[in-house]
């Protein structure tokens, strides 16, 4: 039996106004996070791979132009996180049966969770699986085809969030304590730096 195909998704397009410069371009080990997540993303094989965008999409385009993704723009990122992956979603082949949802400000993320969300939704391809941290499901995580329709429509501003929620019976849970340190302010930026390798932007600053 063929195994399902499924895509992935890696969403880049907010603008960091939080945090006052791009968190897509913070860099672990001398890796920026977007090229960090495109990477363990890539891994998985997916069968098609589409980076989104929005704002400062030419820096960030630049900064992966060695992976092979194909960057999607969209339009209305400002709306938020529901409005990229809507964009993602509908520009997916029809022969996807799932989408693997990746954001940029989790420095914690490993190729290894990627690769488990991965074999536990092809147990069941009608479900989805996801990540559990902070007391709530959330992204990375493997969403199935049957939800497309529902992301595609935009509604939610969070994303896949509020849908996990709702459907969290359709669910595989696979845990992922670390991933609820994100990146959206200042000093969650500084307390990163201070408990890890993370360094500037720029080698040279």
């Amino acid at each position: 039996m063929t195994a399902p195909r499924h895509a992935l998704l890696v969403l880049a397009a907010g603008a960091s106004r939080r945090l006052g410069e791009p968190k897509q371009l913070l860099r672990v080990d001398g890796e920026s996070l977007v090229h960090r997540a495109l990477r363990f993303g890539l891994a998985t094989d997916p069968a098609q791979a589409l980076l989104v965008l929005g704002a400062g999409a030419g820096e960030v385009r630049a900064e992966v132009a060695d992976l092979p993704v194909t960057p999607l723009v969209c339009d209305h990122w400002q709306a938020g996180l529901g409005a990229s992956l809507a964009a993602g979603v509908k520009a997916l082949g029809k022969d996807i049966a799932g989408a693997l949802v990746v954001l940029c400000d989790q420095p914690a993320l490993d190729g290894a969770h990627l690769q488990a969300l991965v074999a536990a939704w092809r147990k069941d391809p009608a479900q989805a699986a996801a990540s559990a941290y902070a007391g709530v499901l959330g992204v990375p995580a493997l969403l199935p085809r049957a939800w497309f329709e529902e992301l595609a429509s935009g509604r939610d501003d969070r994303g896949a969030r509020e849908l996990l929620r709702r459907h969290a019976r359709q669910v595989s849970v696979v845990p992922a304590p670390g991933l609820a340190h994100d990146l959206d302010t200042p000093a969650q930026r500084e307390d990163w730096r201070a408990r890890s390798s993370l360094g500037p932007k720029d080698p040279a600053e």
